[in-house]
């Protein structure tokens, strides 16, 4: 999902945090979030969730259906 990968690392960079930082307030190490940003897998829909919530945004948005 090209959109939702590229909206994820735009946000990440928008608030200022790091891969590893927001790894640690989802509880995931910093390798499987690397791996959602280059697209190798996607979250669960509880990290969906979660990853909406801490930036603020729908899950809509993320995954481009504004």
């Amino acid at each position: 999902m090209k959109v939702f990968s590229e909206r994820l690392k735009e946000l990440r960079l928008k608030k200022g945090l790091t891969q590893t930082e927001l790894a640690n307030m989802l509880n995931i190490s910093q390798k499987s979030y690397s791996h959602w940003e280059t697209q190798k897998t996607e979250p669960s829909f509880e990290n969906l969730i979660k990853l909406a919530d801490l930036l603020e945004v729908s899950l809509d948005w993320l995954f481009g259906r504004e």
